[in-house]
């Protein structure tokens, strides 16, 4: 149903100004019908994924989690509709038409976050990024185009993996501080690390081969989600907006190597800010 009237659009925007600025910026390209829905997924999405550097201790997240799942379930905790994300939420699902699996699979998948274990494998990092960026981009085609959702599966897919790559290596300082790594395994492993000589930042040649490995896992998924993107109609491919940094982060942590774990290889906002709006226009990324 598209121009559904999503409420508290005004919060969202503003959390997400505050806490996920490009997502923000994406939101503010997107046309003006589907815009209130879109800031609802992205500021949902928020929510879940910044649980973890709002707690303590593990079990603090697992409730916050249960929470969203009891919610999305229909057995809500408190005055859930006072929550203006859950009521946002509520409402481009219902408008929408959307599933609540995918929001479960995400919610599912962010138990990660909140121990530190490190990444298994690339396996594990693909479907990790699969039920969660892959995932907020199949859903935001939903709401955009959802007669395009069936054959963008396979460019959401690749693209969301891109995007998690770039994302790791913008927060890899804050996710050393914490003691997470969510860089494969199989990937630490080809360089002679483990999750600690990776933490402790010494060996920085075998560091810098690690970097350089995990760019061209990105950039393999970056090209293919453009193969499988050539389709998209200027409507679906708002979808697609928080892609377009993806191979300027690539390219500045390629350049910086080892030098990503202290220094996040983000481009400037106004940068970025141009970046998204040249892509919009041609609607290519």
């Amino acid at each position: 149903m598209s121009g559904t009237q999503i409420p508290n659009e005004a919060q969202c925007l503003a959390a997400l100004r505050a806490g996920d600025r490009d997502r923000y910026l994406c939101a503010l390209l997107t046309p003006d019908h589907a815009r209130g829905a879109i800031v609802a997924l992205y500021a949902f999405n928020l929510e879940i994924a910044r649980i973890r550097e709002n707690i303590t201790e593990p079990t603090m997240g697992e409730v916050r989690l249960q929470w969203w799942r009891d919610f999305l379930e229909g057995n809500p905790h408190g005055a859930a509709q006072a929550n203006p994300v859950a009521a946002a939420l509520a409402a481009a699902i219902d408008g929408y038409g959307l599933s609540t699996s995918p929001f479960l699979n995400m919610i599912a998948a962010r138990q990660f976050d909140l121990y530190d274990d490190p990444m298994p494998d690339r396996n594990a990092f693909e479907g990790y990024a699969g039920e969660t960026a892959s995932a907020l981009i199949q859903l935001c085609i939903n709401v955009l185009e959802p007669e395009a959702a069936a054959h963008s599966a396979e460019a959401a897919g690749h693209a969301g993996v891109a995007q998690l790559v770039a994302g790791t290596l913008l927060l890899l300082p804050a996710h050393r501080a914490r003691g997470q790594v969510y860089v494969p395994g199989d990937i630490l492993r080809s360089a002679g690390l483990d999750r600690d000589g990776f933490l402790a930042g010494k060996e920085r040649d075998a560091i810098g081969q690690v970097v350089s490995a995990f760019v061209s896992l990105g950039r393999e998924h970056l090209s293919a989600a453009r193969i499988h993107s050539d389709t998209l109609s200027p409507e679906g491919f708002a979808a697609f907006l928080p892609v377009v940094s993806v191979e300027t982060v690539l390219n500045r942590a390629e350049k910086l190597g080892a030098a990503v774990l202290e220094q996040p290889p983000q481009a400037a906002q106004w940068r970025r800010q141009w970046h998204l709006w040249r892509a919009a226009r041609r609607g290519r990324f």
